[in-house]
């Protein structure tokens, strides 16, 4: 079984000192899958906050970690 993270360009992150940096954030690690597809369908049901939150799913980056 495979294992994979998702990253969005979406959102804003701050920095220590108050200001907003453009980034890359973490939205979820996914294990025990097959491939990207199901890891995608784990991902948005056991994180119903994704979905609520109004990410854009067409916007997630998917890479196979080890």
């Amino acid at each position: 079984m495979k294992k994979y993270i998702f990253i969005t360009p979406e959102g804003n992150t701050s920095a220590p000192n108050g200001a907003e940096i453009e980034n890359l954030q973490v939205i979820g690690i996914v294990d025990n899958v097959a491939n990207e597809n199901e890891a995608l369908k784990k991902l948005l049901i056991e994180n119903e906050w994704i979905i609520d939150s109004e990410f854009n799913i067409a916007e997630f980056i998917c890479y196979e970690i080890k």
